[in-house]
């Protein structure tokens, strides 16, 4: 039994655990690796370099957010076609996903180093926080075509049944920048430099092992040169499927940005380093429901191409209870050890370590009900209904957020804008909740119609 018949007869629970872990285990390696890159950068360039790195975030995520645009949108295709048994039109996908990907990654990364200084300063980077914020984004940006093959690929080894393979990559790229974390930063002195170079070594490398698998003979799916031409129609499908998680990536650069603007008016370059500590205990708790979402995502898209209705739902129930388990743990450790997680960070900044308690039991303080909300959001894309996807994306990252963004701190100063979080992920739920009963009663209908 090859690969992608085992998506249709295999059963849901062991298919859910044998994707996903893989893509767990890496998820969190690549949280865990980015969480140590603000620990070192914390610890050994201080308060400041915390505060550049987040400043610059937003731009970071612009280019996750083309990765997945192409990424995810060609991954979703491909498993629908493999569910169709059509490797041909499969290939054809991978091949217009791969052109795609290289040529928007290169054309936004030049973008990125002429308008740098620029976009720091509008994304609010203060005169002492605006010299570590560049010299970080710098290195980052002249490798981001490294990024964009090592995690935009990665989706299509996913996609055709490979995720132990997926997993190594994400192993790979964990591993090293985790070894050249510390030796960059303390034993060569390099600054918050040395930590941009061990990021862009690492991806360099994950890069090099993705395009490997595809060129050699372990793939069902082989990158091949007559592929390698746009289909208007191909483009078209890829777009429209990758404008979920697309957007997402865009709002979420936008919500950072207006922030992390909220935060320097209402807190100052503490309250943004406060941010970045944040964000890594978040990226680190829902690191694994993106990766129940990556491997329910193949399984839904082959089960519902396959007219495997029952299957689809199972799956779908099946990843909403794992993620709430995940994030509902995530949430009692930052009730219980909040002291504890910032000390991981800084112990030295007092108004550091007393504002970032604060800030993290409010701001995550709706964290048991975003596991539901996101796997909710990844199954309309995961079926090809792009703009329900979208929808519910935005609500959370958009809709809500950021009128909260703008009104909450004229009322409440600082504590408007960690409110704003927690509100807007209670509202979205909601929303994702009526959009996900709606749809499982159609699916009931089409099983009793087939």
């Amino acid at each position: 039994m090859n690969r992608s018949q085992r998506l249709k007869e295999d059963k849901i629970w062991k298919l859910l655990l044998k994707f996903s872990l893989p893509a767990i285990v890496g998820m969190m390696v690549n949280a865990l690796y980015n969480v140590i890159d603000r620990i070192f950068i914390g610890r050994g360039v201080g308060a400041d370099g915390l505060a550049g790195i987040t400043i610059g975030f937003p731009i970071m995520l612009i280019f996750m957010a083309f990765g997945m645009l192409v990424g995810v949108g060609g991954s979703a295709l491909i498993s629908i076609k493999l569910g169709e048994d059509n490797k041909d039109e499969a290939e054809l996908i991978l091949g217009n996903s791969v052109l795609m990907l290289t040529v928007i990654i290169l054309i936004f990364s030049v973008l990125g180093l002429v308008f740098l200084e620029p976009l720091l300063i509008s994304f609010g980077a203060s005169d002492d926080v605006l010299p570590y914020a560049k010299q970080y984004l710098t290195i980052i940006l002249g490798g981001a075509i490294f990024q964009g093959i090592g995690f935009g690929m990665n989706n299509y080894i996913r996609a055709e049944g490979n995720p132990k393979i997926a997993m190594i990559t994400m192993l790979i790229g964990a591993i090293i920048n985790i070894i050249l974390d510390p030796l960059f930063i303390f034993r060569f002195n390099w600054g918050i430099q040395g930590a941009a170079w061990a990021t862009i070594i690492a991806q360099a490398v994950s890069s090099v092992w993705v395009l490997l698998y595809f060129f050699g003979g372990k793939s069902t799916l082989k990158i091949r040169r007559e592929n390698l031409r746009l289909n208007k129609n191909i483009v078209t499908k890829i777009l429209a499927i990758g404008s979920a998680p697309f957007s997402m990536q865009i709002a979420s650069s936008i919500v950072i940005t207006l922030f992390n603007r909220q935060l320097a008016t209402y807190g100052g370059d503490t309250a943004i380093s406060v941010m970045g500590i944040i964000h890594s205990v978040s990226m680190f708790t829902l690191m694994p429901i993106f990766g129940i979402n990556q491997g329910a995502q193949p399984i839904i898209g082959y089960n519902y191409g396959a007219k495997a209705f029952n299957r689809v739902k199972e799956t779908l129930k099946m990843a909403i209870v794992f993620a709430t388990v995940i994030v509902t743990s995530g949430f009692l450790i930052t009730r219980l050890f909040p002291r504890q997680i910032i000390y991981l960070f800084n112990r030295e900044n007092i108004e550091l370590i007393e504002m970032g308690i604060n800030a993290i039991q409010i701001f995550l303080f709706a964290l048991p009900i975003i596991g539901f909300q996101i796997v909710s959001s990844n199954y309309f894309q995961a079926v090809g209904k792009a703009k329900i996807a979208t929808l519910l994306t935005l609500s959370r990252q958009v809709l809500v957020l950021i009128p909260l963004l703008l009104i909450l701190p004229k009322y409440f100063g600082l504590m408007g804008v960690w409110l704003a979080a927690p509100i807007s992920d209670i509202a979205s739920s909601v929303l994702s909740g009526t959009f996900l009963k709606l749809e499982l009663k159609k699916l009931t209908k089409k099983t009793i119609n087939e």
